[in-house]
């Protein structure tokens, strides 16, 4: 007669086995789901609190930023607001340690009213001053900044500038027909009249004042309401900010409770011809020169 006894505690071992593989598995998972929860967030820690990414889509900062350079924003030289939180969070009102920019600081504004979009622009005015435009030569306060004229701002006309342009339903990537024009390496390039502007504290940046007589150019003296800012792009004829009220196209002021953060750095820049589906494309479409460039 045979036993089974050999055969009962070779079954018992191997479920015994089987149910600990099984819990390692379970706990594995637990931890790997604990990790990506830690890991989610650290990232909307550094997302909130500390820096965020920002990409330029539009023409609105030449000459100091292009279309396809990539930025940090730092979040917490003025406070923080709900729009400091990814898609606007309605956590709360106001700003936590809120502080107000510099005149003449690059600032990432979240868009007055429901648009989901942010802008990035020059504080121009801070609350209480006066400014006004008068035939394209910025006034604070009642005294001009200073604006000389200085070389043109010549760039290539990338990929990236020509998607920009059809978005905006038109074929010229240099705004009108007549600012491009060939290039000698080959190809083309977009030549605007450029202008170094220098505000009453004496900070000064270039600015583009592409045509007289735009919209823009002249406008009534507006004083700057508590809590409000008012921001201008650096390529005058190609902003529309706040020297009008919030029309739809013209932001207006902006609540300084819609500050997001400073702009820092270029972390990266590409001048938009790279295709997913050709890696080597990924090296050629950047524009290394322009990483590390700071404000």
């Amino acid at each position: 007669m045979k036993s089974n006894v050999g055969a009962s505690q070779l079954t018992e071992t191997t479920q015994t086995e089987t149910a600990g593989v099984e819990k390692n598995s379970a706990s594995e998972w637990r931890e790997y789901g604990l990790f990506l929860l830690k890991l989610a967030a650290i990232v909307l820690i550094f997302r909130s609190f500390i820096f965020a990414p920002f990409n330029i889509p539009s023409e609105s900062m030449h000459p100091r930023l292009l279309i396809g350079d990539y930025l940090l924003v730092s979040k917490w030289p003025y406070g923080i607001s709900r729009y400091s939180f990814p898609l606007s969070l309605p956590l709360f009102e106001g700003r936590i340690f809120g502080s107000l920019p510099e005149r003449g600081d690059v600032v990432v504004v979240h868009a007055p009213g429901d648009a989901n979009v942010d802008y990035i622009k020059r504080v121009i005015g801070l609350p209480g001053d006066v400014v006004q435009m008068r035939a394209g030569t910025l006034e604070i306060n009642g005294k001009p900044a200073k604006k000389v004229r200085v070389g043109d701002f010549v760039t290539p006309v990338t990929q990236g500038m020509r998607d920009a342009a059809a978005l905006e339903g038109t074929e010229f990537p240099c705004w009108k027909p007549q600012y491009e024009e060939s290039a000698k390496g080959g190809g083309t390039q977009c030549r605007y009249p450029q202008y170094r502007e220098t505000l009453p504290e004496g900070k000064s940046y270039l600015s583009l004042d592409i045509e007289p007589y735009q919209k823009g150019d002249d406008t009534e003296a507006k004083m700057v309401p508590e809590g409000q800012l008012l921001l201008m792009g650096d390529n005058r004829d190609r902003s529309a900010d706040s020297r009008y009220p919030a029309d739809g196209v013209w932001i207006g002021l902006v609540p300084t409770e819609n500050l997001v953060g400073r702009a820092q750095f270029v972390v990266f820049s590409t001048d938009g011809s790279a295709r997913w589906l050709l890696p080597w494309t990924w090296f050629s479409a950047a524009r290394w020169d322009r990483i590390g460039e700071g404000f």
